[in-house]
């Protein structure tokens, strides 16, 4: 390991567990990214936000989407 690397290693773990976590989402964020992916993940987003906005799907609450998850899996 580079001696850079090892300062910014250490530097970063100086860091609160919250501080941490931010540079750790900035990282990989900065990570190459397919633009093709990050379009087809948008178009999703906001397809899903319409059926939720139009009342096409309704959600669940979450303790109860992992339960039958957890139901059907296991």
């Amino acid at each position: 390991m580079s001696s850079t690397l090892e300062a910014l290693e250490a530097g970063a773990l100086q860091l609160s567990a919250s501080e941490r976590a931010r540079l750790v989402d900035r990282l990989i964020a900065s990570l190459d990214i397919d633009p093709d992916v990050e379009d087809a993940w948008a178009a999703e987003v906001e397809r899903r936000n319409a059926q939720v906005e139009s009342g096409a799907v309704s959600l669940i609450p979450g303790p109860e989407a992992l339960a039958r998850l957890k139901a059907e899996f296991s």
